[in-house]
């Protein structure tokens, strides 16, 4: 049988879709200075950043009318789609609230006081010392949805306006300049038809434009696309699920795991590793991640969880628990050598993991969101100075510099070529980024290529036979799991997955394997030695793994998915 790529199958997608120009009558838009688009840490931390600033220059504040910040948010309130482990080194949280009040009101969980890093085997555990790049002690734990909900707070005290349940559908572009945002569609019904609630999607005016949309953004991948900013090397991403667990024993330290139930050999393509974190006294983070270049079938990242729960190490810490919050996210994990090209365009602004910026080796990115979000702030507020021209090509050139001269870029060098160096298998790997971190970067002297997710040919290797049955106590199916996330999906709305339905049945099954909420089902044969693809997108809580295995997640209705708190 011949080799089998989900790349060959792409889905009926086109990034043109999301690019389109103001429609709206001029006096029917809705106006505002700076636009950002996504409620996580990055475009809070701008919000907040602009509100410092236009405090301290009222007149610049006057100048950008009546809404000078507005904040998109497709979730139904900031913090419902936020999921990371977190350990987050507060650096950019010092700087950004540095000599304020509002610094010792941040939610968190303490610092890290302890903590153990293990290679696992089946049934065994050997500690080893913390490796540089998972030295974490004094950094914060803390839920990043917490998090959005308190920096929303101080977004909305600075003068920002948060529209929750709104989804960016389109950039706005005019005569090569990005102007804003057109809003998606509420009240439409599975085929699109208008609903009795329906409400059309109006323009979105803006002077500058922030894409903070996180992971796989659906706006950012379109701008890249539309301004040409490829990066050197194509984007690559991890899908991690995640579960919190009330505990009956207080974990006095933070633990990650790496090894088992991963396969060590390159063959398998298979990278990752779990974490355990506290949170409080009573209650713990477990999660596990795997890069999705991965090449088997049947490989399952919430699977994964459940068989690394059973592993007499984890079995321990979450005996006599309960799990009380489960969720999926993918994370951006190409590094340096697969960021943009420019961070910049007319108009327009990237931050966060929407400019890649996240260090897969030291496992943080929540504070690099932030530092990014309050240049990009700093950076629009200069370009909107009077006698400045804003959408200009090169008016926000100063963002670009202001990160190369910041923190973030000397620590993104030193591991650029780290999350490649495990393409060629667990042993080899870790040999590769031990002489990587040694030399801060300096070896390999010629960098690393990667190749995209959905490129890599599939196997299959009787996978699934080494994942445990749900018990409902300890290990759990997908559907009660996307139950346990709160989402809020309508069933009646239009599909916002976008997949070709026809395919091999490889690339069908290892869509129904590696989607966590069970939104894709093998259907018939068609006679051809293709499935059709069945979905169902009402369970679907927008992790964005499928645009990185060869489909693509669309917004849908502003207020569906997830309702995160605790993660």
């Amino acid at each position: 049988m011949a080799p089998v790529r989900p790349a060959d199958y792409p889905p009926p997608f086109s990034t043109a879709e999301a690019i389109a120009a103001p429609t709206d009558p001029v006096d029917e838009r809705i106006e505002v200075g700076v636009l950002v688009v996504g409620a996580g840490p990055g475009g809070l931390a701008c919000a907040v950043r602009l509100g410092q600033l236009l405090q301290e220059h009222p007149e610049m504040r006057e100048r950008l009318g009546e809404v000078p910040v507005a904040v998109l948010e497709k979730g139904k309130q900031a913090g419902s789609h936020l999921l990371s482990g977190a350990v987050v080194n507060p650096r950019a949280l010092r700087r950004l609230f540095q000599g304020r009040p509002e610094l010792e009101a941040i939610p968190t969980f303490g610092t890290v006081e302890g903590e153990a890093v293990y290679v696992l085997t089946e049934g065994h555990a050997a500690r080893i010392p913390p490796p540089p790049t998972m030295r974490n002690h004094g950094n914060w734990i803390l839920s990043v949805a917490q998090l959005g909900r308190f920096l929303a707070e101080q977004a909305e005290a600075g003068g920002a306006m948060l529209l929750p349940e709104t989804v960016g559908g389109a950039l706005l572009v005019d005569h090569g300049r990005v102007v804003g945002v057109r809003t998606g569609d509420k009240g439409r019904g599975r085929e699109g038809e208008p609903l009795g609630n329906f409400e059309p999607g109006v323009d979105i005016a803006a002077k500058v434009t922030v894409l903070a949309e996180g992971t796989a953004g659906h706006l950012t991948g379109a701008a890249i696309d539309r301004f040409g900013l490829h990066g050197r090397n194509p984007q690559i991403w991890a899908l991690g699920v995640k579960e919190v667990w009330k505990v009956a024993r207080p974990l006095r330290r933070i633990v990650h795991t790496m090894g088992w139930p991963l396969r060590k050999r390159a063959r398998y393509g298979e990278f990752g590793g779990s974490w355990i974190y506290p949170m409080g006294d009573d209650h713990v983070s477990i999660g596990f991640v795997v890069g999705l270049e991965y090449r088997d079938v049947e490989l399952s990242a919430h699977d994964l969880l459940q068989q690394f729960k059973t592993h007499p190490l984890v079995r321990k810490i979450l005996e006599g628990g309960e799990r009380v919050a489960w969720g999926a996210k993918t994370i951006t994990e190409g590094g340096q050598l697969s960021m943009p090209s420019r961070l910049n365009a007319p108009g327009l602004l990237l931050v966060g993991e929407s400019a890649g910026l996240v260090n897969v080796p030291r496992l943080k990115g929540v504070h690099y969101a932030i530092e990014s979000g309050k240049l990009a702030a700093e950076a629009a507020f200069r370009a909107l100075q009077g006698g400045e021209s804003h959408g200009r090509v090169g008016a926000l050139d100063a963002y670009d510099q202001s990160i190369r001269d910041s923190y973030l870029w000397p620590d993104l060098t030193e591991v650029r070529n780290m999350r490649q160096a495990f393409d060629k298998g667990f042993v080899v790997g870790g040999a590769l980024a031990s002489a990587m971190t040694v030399s801060k970067g300096k070896i390999p002297p010629k960098d690393y290529a990667t190749e995209p997710n959905a490129a890599h040919e599939l196997i299959r290797t009787g996978r699934s036979e080494e994942y445990p049955a749900p018990d409902g106590q300890l290990t759990f199916d997908k559907l009660s799991s996307v139950f346990a996330s709160g989402n809020r999906t309508r069933d009646d709305q239009p599909n916002h997955v976008r997949v070709e339905r026809r395919v091999p049945r490889d690339v069908a099954e290892m869509w129904a394997w590696m989607c966590p909420a069970q939104v894709y089902e093998v259907g018939e044969e068609d006679g051809d030695g293709t499935v059709t693809v069945m979905l169902t997108p009402s369970n679907c809580v927008q992790c964005g793994a499928i645009t990185a295995k060869g489909g693509r997640l669309t917004p849908p209705e502003g207020g569906s998915g997830p309702e995160y708190t605790l993660t």
